[in-house]
């Protein structure tokens, strides 16, 4: 969380962690650079930008129009990964950012629409 970023942060080239040597088993300090962090992460960074752009272009026209004016919101943990919503932002041309309390607003959600369930229920012909 530290120092995991999409692109460069400022300040932060490298930290110490403190781990446990596969070998010995032992308690070992090794330093890690962000460039390494990014790395390790471009793949599902670039995963998810390509989804998301897929679903962008999947999205039907009036939804579309509403994600234009409000913009993308970002959940969960990810959400909290240094400068992926403005990477979001520049890749698909929509402005992308961080819902409030991300860890936590899926299962709000969820749990209010649970609680309204009678509202999403059809009635059989």
């Amino acid at each position: 969380m530290e120092i995991g970023a999409v692109g460069d942060i400022e300040g932060i080239a490298s930290m110490e962690i403190r781990s446990r040597d596969q070998l010995t088993g032992l308690p070992k300090i090794i330093e890690i650079q962000a460039d390494d962090i990014r790395n390790a992460l471009s793949e599902t960074v670039y995963s998810i930008i390509e989804s998301v752009k897929n679903t962008l272009e999947n999205t039907p026209p009036e939804l579309a129009a509403d994600i234009m004016d409000n913009g993308i919101r970002l959940t969960g943990g990810g959400a909290l990964l240094r400068n992926l919503d403005k990477v979001i932002s520049e890749e698909t041309q929509i402005h992308a950012l961080i819902a409030n309390d991300p860890l936590d607003c899926v299962a709000i959600g969820i749990g209010t629409a649970l609680e309204n369930i009678h509202l999403f229920k059809t009635k059989a012909k």
